[in-house]
């Protein structure tokens, strides 16, 4: 097949790299993805019904501080497509080498995240937010930022799943994480149980907790008997610094793509943040509902990832490519619906935040989020060619590109001209979001670009497999 081509052998739903074979591994990422989406749903909400200033904080306090956080997940996830390509080559003694090297940069930067957290103070000062609203972005940046070790480590034990395509156990880990951050959410942000009320901080210590539960829950699977025995998961624990240095090479232009994306989102709400309380609280809840509908793509897109990387492990690189262009196919119909929801249902969107606000004091920010809602409508097929090209690309080792695009993007089209048009100028929240439009619009055909042009085919992150000697020799 030509470098490049967007067919595809038929028919469309079977055999490999068809969407069949995308679906059934996505499908559990895809409830995965969601699950997380849960999490932060709930955490909005319940901040939600707790006050303005603290779903605007929360909100902000994410954005910056998963700028620092994401780049080290990023890395850490990109195991995936070490074991991935692993295993499509016949090598599966090599997954538990892989494996630890993942969980060794976890823990190193577990270690820098935390070191951050004097910077909280200074940064926020400089968003020149209100006093209240600051105080409580730091709060909860700082306990994000003191357990990041467990937040990275757990994204980086799931691809010893996702690599092998064995999905369904992230699902199970997912869930029960889920179930644990709703249930400290509720004692902790509203004081219920014998727990402080601690708002904001409550619902950055609930994320922690259940963090560090799914942690536990993923480590007692891998290590269990016959995952030692297969894929070396107990006896690869010695630092490998050859694989160590190429996963540093591939995974952290992966994560810094990841990284640099949340922090040019992290800046625009800094900025929205300057043109009051409502517009921010308004583009945080668009963006969280943006985000309910959009995270299983990101479940498509780590499919994607592992699909691709064991084709080209096995030498298929048009196998790999029908993969992807089976997953961009299939998502297409699903955010056709959900496009047609954002603009024909805001109100029935908005009704779980509205429930728990006090009297009108939920008008303002209703009316701009309705809005906003058609900006997310007009850009989620641009965003959703973003997440799909670029897991393709990433799962073949392509990471350098994404994040240069990715990052010249982001300043030149969505946040210098939201800088000179909403602060020097006098230019409302809609010509921000008009710019970050734009900017989805852009690198979501940059990467589609990318992909066609085809050079993703030949290339690899394992090492090359030694010959077999001749025993005779």
């Amino acid at each position: 097949m030509k470098a490049g081509a967007t067919s595809f052998p038929r028919p469309f739903w079977r055999g490999e790299g068809g969407a069949k074979e995308v679906l059934i591994l996505a499908y559990p990422l895809i409830l995965s993805q969601m699950s997380f989406t849960l999490q932060v749903f709930v955490d909005r909400l319940f901040l939600t019904w707790y006050s303005a200033e603290a779903v605007a904080g929360a909100v902000t306090a994410l954005f910056t501080v998963w700028a620092v956080i994401g780049l080290c997940i990023g890395t850490g996830e990109y195991v995936t497509t070490f074991i991935a390509q692993y295993m499509g080559a016949g090598r599966p003694e090599r997954i538990g080498a892989a494996l630890w090297q993942g969980i060794y940069f976890a823990a190193a930067a577990g270690l820098v995240i935390a070191a951050l957290q004097p910077l909280a103070a200074p940064v926020f000062a400089l968003a020149g937010h209100a006093e209240e609203l600051r105080i409580l972005e730091v709060a909860y940046a700082r306990i994000l930022l003191a357990g990041g070790f467990p937040i990275v480590l757990m994204a980086t034990l799931a691809s010893f799943f996702a690599g092998r395509g064995k999905t369904m156990v992230i699902l199970v880990v997912n869930i029960l994480a889920t179930v644990v951050n709703g249930v400290f959410d509720y004692l902790w942000i509203f004081g219920y149980g014998g727990f402080p009320r601690m708002g904001v901080e409550g619902a950055a210590y609930a994320t922690v907790v259940s963090q560090a539960f799914g942690c536990a829950a993923y480590l007692a699977v891998i290590l269990r008997a016959e995952y030692r025995r297969r894929y070396g998961t107990l006896a690869g624990w010695r630092f490998d610094p050859a694989l160590f240095s190429r996963l540093l090479r591939f995974g952290l232009p992966a994560g810094l793509q990841f990284s640099m994306e949340i922090l040019a989102f992290a800046i625009f709400m800094v900025i929205i943040g300057r043109l009051g309380t409502a517009p921010l609280a308004a583009s945080g809840i668009a963006f969280n509902l943006n985000m309910i509908v959009f995270m299983p793509m990101l479940g498509f897109g780590l499919a994607v990832s592992s699909l691709v990387g064991r084709y080209l492990g096995a030498e298929r690189p048009d196998i790999a490519e029908r993969v992807t262009w089976s997953a961009l196919w299939t998502c297409t119909g699903y955010m056709a619906a959900c496009c047609l929801l954002y603009v024909s249902a805001p109100t029935l969107l908005l009704s779980p935040y509205a429930s728990g606000a006090e009297g009108h004091s939920f008008d303002e920010v209703a009316e701009l989020t309705g809005v906003l809602l058609r900006f997310v409508a007009l850009y989620s097929l641009f965003d959703m060619m973003n997440v799909l090209f670029a897991a393709a690309l990433k799962g073949a080792g392509d990471t350098t590109y994404p994040v240069l695009a990715t990052v010249c993007l982001a300043w030149g089209v969505m946040l210098v001209p939201t800088y000179v048009l909403c602060v020097i100028g006098d230019f409302g929240v809609y010509t921000a979001w008009t710019a970050a439009t734009a900017y989805i619009f852009c690198v979501g055909l940059v990467m589609y670009r990318r992909f066609r042009r085809g050079h993703w085919r030949t290339m690899r992150v394992i090492e090359p497999a030694l010959p077999e000697l001749d025993p005779a020799a």
